[in-house]
């Protein structure tokens, strides 16, 4: 992931803010900092969880949505590739509460000291669930104040709710692609 120096120097988050990137990136203690974009495994990925959790919206009681900035510190904006957040949580443009569920879908360049600083942050921002998918190995982990878990058993969920991914099936998606 590149931190794009904005003049070679810092910026706001005013400035953040009321500017528009394409595609969107993050910001993290005054610097613009580039997502890396996924490709098609990464996309198919991304798809399968916003339309799952599309589709059990209501039953989930959940609501999601694709890249939407979430500010984890007040100098700190995030974008994960899918956020969900419990139904009922009013917010504006920007996410300032902690989500359900951040999910980060790997990109072949993503670095993991780059994937362990967000990790960090959506920890410190108390986001109660925070997953990490790697398309291309077909693995999956979950993170927490005690570090990376590998999730083994082929399933995510969200204790307390009726959320359960079978990764089998997210991952059979790429295969027939």
């Amino acid at each position: 992931m590149a931190t794009v120096p904005i003049d070679e120097g810092l910026i706001t988050v005013r400035e953040y803010l009321k500017t528009s990137y394409s595609p969107d990136r993050e910001y993290v203690d005054g610097r613009i900092v580039e997502r890396n974009l996924g490709e098609k495994e990464h996309s198919l990925l991304q798809k399968y969880f916003i339309l799952l959790f599309g589709f059990h919206e209501e039953d989930w009681g959940v609501v999601v949505y694709p890249e939407l900035r979430t500010q984890v510190a007040k100098t700190s904006y995030r974008i994960p590739d899918v956020l969900v957040v419990r139904a009922g949580v009013e917010f504006e443009r920007i996410l300032e509460v902690p989500p359900l569920i951040a999910i980060e879908i790997l990109s072949p360049r993503d670095e993991w000291g780059d994937v362990q600083e967000k990790i960090d942050q959506y920890v410190a921002f108390r986001t109660e669930n925070i997953w990490i998918l790697d398309p291309i190995r077909r693995r999956a982990w979950t993170a927490d104040a005690e570090g990376l878990h590998a999730v083994e058993a082929g399933v995510l969920s969200v204790p307390g709710t009726p959320i359960r991914v079978e990764l089998s099936e997210a991952f059979a998606k790429l295969d027939r692609a």
